[in-house]
């Protein structure tokens, strides 16, 4: 990742967080308990050799209770294409708007959360940055703690592929999909951890992939390791195109009650392709709570 370009985006992008009052789709479990309003808002990026995508995520939201909340919000992306890439094109824009309803339930034998998200089809497919029709995304996941260690597993469906804090994808996707992933985390200190896990998206039936990071022109023919977003902004084909499994590892850090720190590292096996990232996270509904206290 070059520094000089990074360094000043990330500075700049922090110094607004602190004066932002929205949040992420999918924000950190509130505390046992917490109801009311909720806000949180994250910056991240990946780069690998497709070139470098931020995300500026942000959605405020609301508990109903210690089991049932909802999010709304709306993330925007800064897409710097490698040189490589077949037209490749640099471009920032919206992505599109989201609307999530969430439910959790922690039990002595496993804590259990699920997230159904929707996305309004707003944002210019051209850029990758949406499909043109609406999406959705169901995930579930399980986890258990044993002292310092927690395995986890997550198992959900949608009709698009997803980003995550560790993996901003240089594309988006239409077509049913069904995705696993399991791993563990592993607190190292009070506000240390580390983890790793495994994932597997698995499509079925048609699917068209909008590339992030392609121009217009280019030939799909010419993608290696399957990798169709690299060759043309629009490919539509059999579930093989938008396959991916893999696996990723991370280190997390809350230096303050407020935020959160991520640095990471995903290998697609699929795409044969190696990316790093990082997310910098405010809780800006704790920090709201405890100033009206």
């Amino acid at each position: 990742m070059d520094r000089g370009t990074l360094l000043p985006v990330v500075l700049v992008t922090v110094a607004a967080l602190v004066g932002t009052a929205m949040a992420q789709t999918a924000p950190p479990p509130a505390a046992q308990g917490e109801t009311g309003f909720t806000s949180y808002a994250e910056f991240g990026g990946t780069s690998n050799s497709d070139g470098q995508i931020y995300e500026l995520n942000s959605s405020v939201g609301y508990n109903f209770s210690q089991h049932f909340g909802v999010d709304m919000g709306v993330p925007i992306y800064f897409v710097r294409a490698s040189s490589t890439t077949t037209g490749g094109t640099s471009n920032n824009g919206f992505g599109n708007p989201y609307l999530d309803m969430r439910v959790k339930f922690q039990n002595p034998a496993v804590n259990f959360g699920s997230m159904l998200t929707g996305y309004a089809p707003l944002a210019d497919s051209k850029k990758g940055l949406s499909t043109g029709r609406g999406t959705f995304d169901w995930t579930n996941h399980f986890d258990h703690s044993f002292s310092n260690l927690r395995p986890f597993g997550e198992v959900g469906i949608a009709n698009t592929i997803t980003d995550s804090r560790l993996f901003i994808r240089p594309f988006t996707t239409l077509g049913f999909n069904a995705h696993f992933q399991g791993g563990a985390n592993y607190d190292l200190w009070k506000s240390v951890s580390v983890g790793a896990s495994a994932y597997d998206i698995m499509p079925s039936g048609q699917q068209t992939v909008f590339s992030k990071v392609a121009g217009t022109s280019g030939n799909a023919g010419s993608a290696s390791h399957g990798r169709v977003f690299q060759s043309n902004q629009q490919t539509t084909g059999s579930a093989d195109i938008a396959r991916d499994n893999g696996f990723s590892t991370w280190i997390d850090a809350s230096p303050g009650r407020y935020v959160d720190m991520r640095l990471g590292f995903t290998r697609s096996i699929h795409y044969d392709l190696n990316s790093v990232s990082f997310t910098i996270g405010l809780n800006l509904g704790q920090l709201y709570h405890r100033s009206a206290n």
